[in-house]
Parts: C-alpha cells; structure tokens; sequence
C-alpha cells in the first residue's frame, strides 16, 4: 500500500512539473498583472485576455481590480505592472520622476462631465467656485474637467473643489447635492444621461477641446522596457489586436463582456454602442503610436496652461523623452 501511494504521489508531482513546464514554454514573456475597472473604456485589455491575444504573443496577464491612480503608478514604476490604460493625468508624475513611458494610444471620448437637470448651471464657466464628483484626485475625469475648466479661465487648481467617490456612489451624491457637478467615465456616465435625470455639459468625443484626440493612452513601465522589453513588446501587439478586433466586433465585444462581468453594467446595447462610438479603427496599428504622440503634445500643453506643468516646459521635449517606440526597441534588443 505504502509503495503504491509513493508511486502515486511521484506521478502527481511529475505531472505537476510537467505542467509548470507546459506554461513556462506557453508564457515565455512572463506572467503579470494588468488593471481593469469595469470602465467601457478599459475593455481592450479584458478582450485581450478573454480572447486569447496576450497567449497568443507568449505573455500571461492577470486581470486585478481595486487599484488606485496612486498604487497602479507605483506597480508601473516598480516594473510589476508592464503597461496601463490611463491618460495624460500620469504627465505631472512622469515629469517629475516617476519611470513611465507612452507608448501608445487606446481610444477616443469615454468621460462626460454632468449635472442634475434642474441645476442652474449650464456652461462650463459657471464651474467657478463649484464642488465635482470625481472616481479619485488625480485620475483621468478629474484632469478633463480641469482642462475644461482652463479652457474658460477658471483656476482648477484654486477655484473648484474636488471630491472623490467610488463611481457607483457619484450618483448618490449629486442627487443629495453633495457636490455640483459629476465628472465621470462610461459606462456610468452614459448610464445617468440615459436616466434622462441629467443633463451633459462636455461630452469629450464631441467638445472641440477633446474630439477626435485620444482619450486614453498606453503606458508602460520604464524598468521593464529597459530589462524585458519584447514583453511589453508582446502586451501592446496584444492591445492592437484587441482594437482591432473590439472595432469590427463591437456587439459581441459587449456581449463578452457582458458575460463575463468585465464591465459595470449589464446592458450590452448600451456597451455596443459605446465601443462602436470609441474610434477603435485608428488606434489599432503602428501608425497609431504617432498619433498618440501628437495627442500627447496638445495635452501636455493644456496642462501647463492650467499649472499642472511648467508654464514654461518644452512640451515638444517632454514628449520626445516620454514617447517610446517599443517595436524599435525590441528589434534593437534583438539585434
């Protein structure tokens, strides 16, 4: 009995290594952990897990959710995260030090900047002394609606007060008037147009501060460009792929993610037509990456007009250094 068990116990541990061995051959690049947030706007990366493309380029990524702007900066920096969906509110934080590199853009228009129907305000200068929802300081809606509230003069840094929520509770809180005005990402800024509660003051795939710019960019981590970069190489081939595909594919884009409780709603209408109102067809290619750098530079040049960087950076500079193209530099690495 004793030496059946032994013979046993051998056979599980052989097939167990045999198994650690299968994905260590699979995933060549190394297994790491990438963000998602429920967001319309995050989709491309749950796509390219739920359909095999990070497989398919010899990389393992784990979904994590829960992260904050501040931790997910730090997992990037720190190597453990190899590339991000986030925008041009990491720039502040790449220009004074932290290791983060563009690489790409992702999509356009996911954030809408609302109020309650009944609220006297109706223009964007009346943000003047005014309290705005946001998910977290310093995260995407936050940075749009002080662009926005640049644009007309209005100091945001002095002039309104921000207040974060998780996105669920923003809601809530502007129906108690809590705050004035919410600043939210889709799919729960669509979901309170939908209510027919609310109306929208700056929807930035149509604003002309916004419209047809990149909304969400690619970040990578420095350290890992530097030490392995045909695995950052191989998440942002993933990432075109899941564009690519989410663009030709937007219905059963939502239908997947609906199914698979990737995203903050169940209605998969709704979702449809938000990826199919993203722009996925430009940002899904090689030349896609020039693009974003350009939509980097004009950003970058509304956050010094604002304070939030230098007014006299040299925006031109500050992108050249914060672009990275990855493909030239894994074939350099390879070379």
């Amino acid at each position: 009995m004793k030496k059946l068990l032994f013979i046993m116990l051998v056979f599980i541990q052989s097939f167990a290594f045999a198994g650690a061995r299968r994905d260590a051959s699979q995933y060549p690049l190394g297994e790491y952990d990438i963000v998602y947030s429920g967001s319309t706007c995050g989709s491309p990366v749950s796509i390219a897990v739920l359909r095999g493309f990070f497989d398919e380029e010899g990389v393992k990524i784990n979904l994590v959710s829960g992260s904050t702007f501040e931790s997910t900066r730090a997992a990037l920096a720190a190597g453990k995260m190899p590339v991000v969906n986030g925008d041009f509110q990491f720039f502040p934080s790449i220009y004074n030090g932290v290791d983060v590199k563009l690489i790409g853009g992702l999509h356009e228009g996911c954030i809408k900047i609302l109020v309650h129907k009944d609220s006297p305000i109706t223009s964007l200068g009346d943000f003047r002394g005014k309290t705005i929802a946001v998910d977290e300081i310093g995260g995407t809606p936050m940075s749009v609606a002080s662009v926005a509230a640049g644009s007309v003069g209005i100091d945001p840094q002095t002039e309104i007060t921000w207040v974060p929520y998780p996105n669920d509770q923003i809601v809530q809180a502007v129906e108690k008037k809590e705050v004035d005005i919410a600043a939210l990402w889709d799919p729960f800024a669509t979901t309170l147009e939908n209510t027919g509660d609310y109306r929208v003051l700056l929807d930035i795939s149509e604003d002309p501060l916004f419209a047809g710019k990149a909304c969400c960019f690619l970040f990578a981590s420095g350290k890992l460009i530097k030490e392995n970069p045909a695995a950052v190489a191989a998440v942002l081939r993933a990432y075109h792929k899941a564009v690519a595909w989410i663009g030709a594919n937007p219905r059963e884009a939502a239908q997947l993610l609906v199914s698979e409780k990737k995203v903050a709603t169940d209605d998969v209408d709704l979702v449809a037509g938000l990826l199919g109102h993203y722009n996925y067809g430009h940002y899904s290619g090689a030349a896609a990456n020039a693009r974003a750098k350009n939509d980097a530079a004009y950003f970058a040049q509304k956050l010094t007009e604002i304070g939030y960087l230098p007014a006299d950076l040299n925006v031109q500079q500050f992108v050249d250094d914060l672009y990275v193209d990855i493909f030239a530099v894994e074939a350099a690495a390879k070379r």
